[in-house]
């Protein structure tokens, strides 16, 4: 069955990184390096998000490591606005690599997702980056003051990794032209909506309803079986 563990001897350029790794399969042909949302806003590994991914890659067999980025829960240092958390998910790809020796699907989730496939991106042999997810990839945040906060993804025109951007279609923060502009810059991808769903799956336009969670896990699994036929519950 899988275990839970905490991993005591992941150290990023700040310090120590909390993090948690559900075991998986002896024979699984991947590791998952998941990253979570935006700190200030409380984003952490035990985001909703984040832990029904890790449940869907879970269930397939494939280990998912889960980081704290700097300044988080029990990580050291202090939040860096994205350069300093795409180190830590670097050191957290080298910390599979190191340990489990296997090809990682770099995936996360909002702020997450962008710092999880620019530091797939940035990530050098031996270590072997074999696919890449965005969950409710961002695009433009509102900011309170001054113009929104924009995130690109220029650098995935070079990165030859199948993708999967795995938005709800009433994601405030991803607007439809502008994914589809990326998405269409990024082959190979496949772009799923998941409908009537907000930027955290739930419903919409009714939070209280039952959330999206589950339809979300289940476009994630079929991804991946489709991607990767060998995977199987």
């Amino acid at each position: 069955m899988p275990t839970l563990r905490s991993i005591t001897d992941l150290q990023g350029p700040a310090g120590r990184l909390e993090a948690l790794l559900n075991s998986g399969s002896p024979t699984a042909p991947f590791s998952v390096l998941l990253c979570h949302p935006h700190p200030p806003s409380g984003g952490s590994m035990h985001n909703k998000v984040v832990y029904h991914a890790m449940k869907a890659f879970n269930s397939l067999g494939l280990p998912v490591l889960r980081i704290n980025f700097r300044g988080v829960g029990l990580s050291e240092g202090t939040y860096d606005r994205g350069p300093g958390e795409c180190e830590d998910a670097l050191a957290a790809l080298a910390w599979l690599h190191r340990n489990l020796g296997l090809p990682i699907l770099a995936a996360g989730f909002s702020f997450g997702a962008a710092v999880a496939l620019e530091a797939a991106s940035l990530a050098q042999p031996p270590i072997h980056i074999a696919a890449l997810v965005g969950l409710g990839l961002p695009v433009s945040i509102p900011q309170k003051e001054g113009p929104p906060r924009q995130y690109h993804y220029r650098y995935l025109a070079h990165a030859p990794q199948p993708k999967l951007f795995l938005i709800g279609d009433h994601d405030r923060f991803a607007p439809h032209a502008e994914v589809e502009t990326i998405a269409a810059s990024s082959q190979p991808v496949t772009l799923h909506w998941v409908p009537n769903a907000d930027h955290f799956f739930n419903a919409h336009p009714d939070p209280s309803a039952p959330s999206h969670l589950a339809a979300m896990q289940q476009s994630l699994r079929l991804w991946l079986q489709s991607t990767f036929p060998t995977l199987q519950p």
